[in-house]
């Protein structure tokens, strides 16, 4: 919080909304000595002159505005799901559920952001597609720090940023970083499972593949049906993540496919083959692959 936030917002306790609601009859408080506190705290105003359209074309306010959205719910993601990785990496699976839960519900709303984009066609997205020059959703810094959380690992994909500095620490600080699913790697490994040496050492810069061992540590935590099965529960947390975030690569496919068809990216990119290609990369995979031996 910023040395102007935390002047601007008071706070206040019970007794004084109880004692402001009676001075007001009930009604809201409409004068305030200084900045509304609502804009104080939420930035609204700082928020709503962010959108810099490149061209008179009306539909380009919601291209922009979505793709802002979008932004906003990978960084949200990501504090949840690095949140969920401090929790897992002292044992405390219980105090790892919630922020979990939480990132697939923000991962859900994620998705639904995509319906603001279904009016667009190619002929809608044509008249301001050439302004964006080479501008991309692929070149999302916040994009990549989410998939790098999730153990989809790429080095080739921070390169874009070596220009400027600190975003591209950032992407090499998280890539030299164990992922969620290397937190959870580790935890099955403490909780006592078979979990060979070489998972717990590998290089976590490499993308996670799934391993037999690991597949059977879940075919045996589902099989136990017990009430104090927490890792049953963290298993059922991963995989809500798992399936959203699949859902927003499937939907971001389908855009593309509404809007552009199979031409070449603005990003330089195959467009759609790429997009496509990519969904053949598996989040937390043995959660998937023990399925078919339990």
């Amino acid at each position: 919080m910023t040395v102007e936030q935390t002047t601007a917002v008071r706070p206040v306790t019970p007794q004084e909304r109880a004692a402001r609601a009676a001075r007001n009859g009930g009604e809201p408080t409409l004068e305030f000595a200084d900045r509304v506190p609502y804009d104080a705290y939420v930035r609204a105003g700082t928020l709503h002159r962010l959108q810099e359209p490149l061209s008179d074309d009306p539909g380009e306010m919601s291209f922009l505005m979505v793709s802002q959205i979008m932004e906003l719910y990978f960084g949200l993601t990501c504090h949840e799901l690095r949140h969920a990785k401090r929790e897992l990496r002292e044992d405390r699976i219980w105090e790892a559920l919630p922020p979990l839960r939480r990132a697939a519900l923000h991962l859900e709303g994620l998705n639904a952001a995509w319906h603001g984009l279904r009016w667009m066609s190619p002929a809608d997205f044509n008249r301001f597609r050439d302004r964006l020059g080479e501008g991309s959703g692929f070149q999302s810094a916040m994009y990549r720090q989410l998939e790098f959380l999730l153990g989809l690992r790429d080095r080739a994909l921070i390169r874009p940023f070596r220009r400027q500095t600190e975003v591209y620490d950032e992407l090499t600080a998280a890539l030299a970083t164990p992922s969620l699913w290397d937190e959870v790697v580790a935890l099955l490994a403490r909780k006592g499972f078979d979990v060979p040496d070489e998972l717990l050492s590998r290089d976590v810069n490499a993308e996670h593949e799934a391993h037999p061992a690991i597949e059977a540590a879940w075919v045996r935590i589902y099989g136990d049906n017990g009430p104090d099965n927490h890792l049953r529960l963290l298993g059922d947390a991963l995989t809500e993540i798992a399936e959203e975030f699949g859902d927003w690569r499937w939907n971001h496919v389908k855009a593309v496919q509404r809007t552009m068809g199979a031409k070449v990216g603005s990003g330089g990119s195959a467009g759609l083959a790429w997009l496509q290609r990519s969904m053949a990369r598996v989040v937390f995979p043995e959660l998937w692959s023990a399925r078919t031996a339990m």
